[in-house]
């Protein structure tokens, strides 16, 4: 019949539930450790045929499957304290970020009251009548910076908060677009902004996250700056 051995030894290291009984992790409770293995391999050497007994090479394949399989779970679990402890170390690291500025690839930025905002204009080569529209959450153009003549790499630029009228622009989230005469053709360059860090949240699949003020959250390994 399933289920039933001869032998008390074996018969008595089978988990049984008893009734009434909960565990938190059965699997926990079925796992053979290095003692019972030595002590299963004991019980096999004890019930052999003594016309055939077993060849010490069976035997020591025997206790090399049981050490490697001991030795890969000891492995993995060193792998996955390494990997927590590497997320905490970096989630410490984040933490000092907070109330700092960062820059970040997004065509968006939030304009806080009396203040300004800062990104960065990228060029493959060099780029004739650079021009920046910044519009608010309705789509319209408040500003329009002309940076001129912009040679190859990179270049930082400033918006006051201002709008056309020399007014102060109301605080809230804002769009850029630059747009520039590059080889003959006009076409529209990448930027990024800054943006303040308002706090940082750990786990899930994205890792650490910087949740910066009016846009989001955006993963540590995407922030290009810190100020």
């Amino acid at each position: 019949m399933e289920g039933v051995s001869n032998n008390s030894y074996i018969d008595g290291m089978k988990w049984k539930k008893d009734e009434g009984a909960e565990y938190a992790d059965p699997d926990e409770q079925q796992k053979l450790e290095q003692e019972d293995f030595f002590k299963l391999l004991t019980e096999q050497l004890n019930m052999q045929d003594p016309s055939k007994p077993v060849e010490n090479d069976q035997m020591i394949a025997q206790m090399t499957s049981f050490t490697m399989a001991e030795g890969i779970t000891g492995l993995s679990e060193r792998f996955d304290q390494f990997a927590e402890d590497m997320t905490s170390n970096q989630a410490l690291q984040a933490s000092t970020m907070v109330g700092r500025k960062v820059l970040v690839p997004t065509d968006q930025a939030n304009l806080e009251e009396g203040a300004g905002v800062s990104g960065m204009i990228a060029t493959p080569q060099t780029a004739q009548n650079v021009k920046i529209n910044i519009k608010d959450s309705s789509g319209a153009v408040v500003k329009t910076l002309n940076l001129g003549d912009m040679p190859e790499g990179t270049k930082e630029f400033e918006w006051d908060g201002t709008t056309t009228t020399g007014e102060q622009a109301p605080a809230g989230n804002y769009t850029f677009s630059v747009n520039a005469t590059v080889g003959g053709q006009t076409e529209e360059l990448p930027l990024q902004m800054h943006a303040r860090v308002q706090s940082v949240s750990t786990g899930g699949e994205r890792g650490v996250v910087l949740n910066l003020k009016g846009l989001g959250g955006i993963k540590l390994s995407d922030v290009s700056e810190i100020s």
